[in-house]
């Protein structure tokens, strides 16, 4: 692909093996990014490969609202042990995804990453929600708003169920501002128990169609999140 991106292939084109990988190369510009993510597309590559762009089969999602709360979870949230907040440190979430995994198996979330989603930051669409304890970052996650679909990206917890905090916040709240839809990109066993579900790409996709054309509810995402407050 181009290094000026004016469009992707069709994602039916997607390979089957890896599965959803539909193009390498390009850019990683807003509107570049934009682009991708109202088609299902999203980048992912390691340090030193080209740009991939995919959109895998099935898809794994979750309706803002249906996330399964443990009775273990909700016992930690009642607490309030915890302070949850929206967009109030996006690059020290963002960074804090990639150390994570940097320190582990390696990270997808590169340098180049990091600044182009910290520009999709600046402009408005992605965002960030942090959990704090006696005002250290202890967990978070990060992802993309576009129309009434949240594409969450990665999350990190340095505390025991920190990333579950951040996600229950993000459905609790999505639920409030009228999403319908986070994406979750790929299976795993941990989104899983959860509540997220598979779904196949041509679903997917009509999802889209519907919801990231419909204007979003949310007047202002930089804000403080209290459990009671929506029970």
């Amino acid at each position: 692909m181009p290094d000026h991106v004016t469009g992707f292939p069709p994602i039916e084109h997607a390979l089957e093996q890896p599965d959803g990988l539909l193009a390498i190369g390009g850019n990683l510009k807003v509107d570049t990014l934009l682009m991708a993510y109202q088609r299902g597309i999203f980048p992912w590559f390691n340090e030193g490969d080209p740009i991939l762009w995919w959109s895998p089969s099935p898809r794994m999602v979750l309706v803002p609202g249906h996330l399964h709360l443990s009775r273990s979870l909700q016992k930690l949230l009642r607490k309030n042990r915890y302070q949850v907040t929206f967009d109030h440190d996006f690059p020290a979430v963002i960074n804090a995804c990639a150390n994570s995994r940097r320190s582990s198996e390696g990270t997808w979330i590169t340098d180049e990453m990091i600044t182009a989603y910290t520009a999709l930051h600046n402009a408005g669409y992605a965002h960030s929600i942090e959990v704090w304890r006696e005002g250290k970052l202890v967990g978070g996650l990060y992802g993309v708003a576009q129309g009434r679909v949240f594409f969450a990206e990665s999350m990190f917890s340095s505390e025991s169920n920190t990333s579950k905090i951040a996600m229950t916040a993000l459905s609790e709240q999505l639920l409030a501002w009228q999403f319908k839809l986070i994406d979750c990109q790929v299976y795993s066993d941990h989104l899983d128990s959860l509540g997220a579900r598979q779904i196949s790409r041509a679903m997917f996709h009509d999802y889209l169609k519907r919801y990231c054309s419909l204007t979003s509810s949310c007047a202002n995402w930089k804000q403080e999140w209290q459990w009671n407050d929506l029970r």
